[in-house]
């Protein structure tokens, strides 16, 4: 397996766990996930960033970690900082190894926007991209979604559910012209402004034999 990966988060779950654990690349080949991890290069590189800065900062002036490369050290301490300190207005990133770059999806804010481009090492780019919904509110109704996966059963399926990055959370279906209008309608106009169905494919079940 290659190193040339993009890979996501929301700002739902732990970055540290999922570098850690190597989730990135078990997602890459799951079917329904609560907000975790999907890839998606083409269309990562191609996001128009708001603000753009290049790290200036020692790779080693950041704490010694265990997950190695100097991006995924800057990815680790961004998604942290974030969390922690700004969890209303975090979406959620993700990370291009090809391109050794950062893609921060936040609500505008100058604090936080100064706070990650310090945390960048040379060689390591951040671009930061506006939106309109932090990733707690976006959990949120991704949890919600999730918990009525089963509710238009013999109407429709619901086969993944995720939080993305971006802003919204992304439903598969089976049948999306008939599922996007009651999904809409279900959870209201405004939640519906941060719902995307698309199609998905049924998720191949997993031979333990």
């Amino acid at each position: 397996m290659g190193s040339n990966r993009t890979w996501v988060a929301s700002a739902g779950a732990s970055v540290a766990l999922v570098v850690a654990a190597g989730l990135y690349v078990q997602a890459m080949g799951a079917g329904r996930t609560d907000g975790g991890l999907r890839a998606a290069p083409d269309r990562i590189s191609s996001a128009v960033a708001d603000r753009t800065c290049a790290g200036t900062r020692p790779v080693e002036s950041l704490p010694d970690r265990d997950e190695g490369t100097p991006l995924t050290r800057v990815v680790v301490q961004v998604d942290e900082l974030a969390r922690k300190k700004y969890p209303d207005v975090y979406t959620g990133l993700s990370v291009d190894e090809k391109h050794r770059s950062v893609d921060v999806w936040r609500m505008p804010s100058a604090a936080l926007d100064d706070a990650i481009c310090g945390a960048a090492v040379r060689g390591v780019t951040v671009r930061l991209h506006d939106t309109d919904i932090g990733g707690r509110t976006l959990h949120a109704l991704s949890d919600r979604i999730c918990d009525d996966m089963q509710r238009w059963d013999g109407t429709f399926e619901i086969r993944e559910v995720a939080a993305d990055e971006r802003g919204f959370v992304l439903i598969g279906v089976d049948d999306p012209g008939k599922a996007e209008p009651i999904l809409k309608k279900a959870y209201g106009g405004h939640n519906s402004r941060y719902i995307r169905v698309e199609h998905a494919d049924q998720a191949e079940p997993v031979d333990g034999s």
